[in-house]
């Protein structure tokens, strides 16, 4: 399978494509896109078949891209839309598998001390939860209210236990009908850090670990992930830093035949080969990190809470 190094379906079709130079779309793979408004943009990827499974190595099921521009300079109102946004998709996903009753369970994956992995924990300190109030004090709480309980489990470097053998004993103990798995993504562009969000209802993997998926198949109950890219490997800072560089000698009409060809081709691959060796293939995310989770923890939170 082609080594595709992001964790974003919508960039995994594209790159797929560009690879084997197709101009429609892969078989086995549905996509639209809807431009909301002027930064706000939708895309709906849907993998029908083993096909499209194989091709872009995703599961079966819906891939669901918002791409947010101007995020690091947000307004409240942006936030505020983009919340709306969310919401309102996250809506479609949790009707189409449990009832308007069904109980969730909000799990916000990574690690509190490690900026780029904190999206998880951050959200989940926003998330309203309904259970405890509903189980001991209903004459409190508006009939209709949703069931919603939330955990951090945490990573296995600090706990000892896979996220898969927390989540199953939560499960089994407190029956919810659906899971909201939160977590960071890697990405192939350094535009979409902390500018993209990707729901989908196929399940996660986290920290693209071997035999932990978090998906119905190992919960015995649907999962929805929402992802978020926080950081890229150094080939591909490099590979995009280079068709900047290129598009700007192109601009100056410095380019030749050997530039357009450069331009035309992903170069990812072959950097990253240049770096490894000297274990210079880092995975970097930008200087105003912090800043970027707090406005994207504050668009997923508000998104779910609205979404319940």
């Amino acid at each position: 399978m082609y080594n595709f190094r992001t964790d974003l379906a919508s960039e995994r079709r594209d790159i797929f494509k560009k690879a084997n130079s197709i101009e429609n779309e892969i078989n086995g793979i549905e996509s639209e896109k809807e431009e909301l408004s002027e930064n706000i943009s939708v895309e709906r990827v849907k993998i029908t078949n083993e096909e499209g499974q194989k091709a872009i190595g995703k599961p079966i099921g819906n891939y669901i891209t918002m791409d947010i521009k101007q995020l690091r300079i947000a307004q409240d109102e942006d936030i505020e839309k983009s919340s709306e946004i969310l919401s309102n998709e996250l809506k479609k996903i949790i009707d189409s598998h449990i009832d308007k009753q069904g109980e969730i369970l909000v799990v916000g994956l990574g690690n509190i001390y490690v900026t780029p992995d904190a999206l998880g924990p951050k959200v989940i300190n926003e998330i309203e939860v309904t259970r405890h109030i509903i189980n001991y004090l209903p004459q409190y709480v508006e009939e209709g209210t949703r069931m919603v309980s939330a955990i951090s489990p945490g990573v296995l470097g600090t706990t000892g236990i896979e996220t898969l053998e927390i989540l199953k004993g939560i499960v089994d103990n407190t029956h919810p009908k659906l899971v909201i798995v939160i977590d960071a993504l890697a990405s192939r562009s350094i535009e979409r850090i902390s500018s993209t969000i990707q729901l989908s209802d196929t399940g996660i993997v986290p920290g693209a670990g071997g035999g932990n998926t978090l998906s119905e198949k190992t919960l015995g109950i649907p999962v929805v992930a929402i992802g978020i890219p926080t950081v890229v490997e150094t080939a591909v800072l490099v590979n995009d830093c280079l068709d900047l560089f290129i598009t700007k000698l192109q601009e100056e009409a410095k380019s030749n035949e050997y530039l357009n060809q450069l331009k035309e081709q992903d170069n990812y691959e072959t950097i990253k080969e240049a770096l490894i060796p000297k274990e210079y293939n880092l995975i970097v995310t930008p200087k105003e990190i912090d800043d970027l989770i707090e406005n994207m923890s504050e668009v997923v939170a508000k998104g779910i809470n609205m979404a319940m």
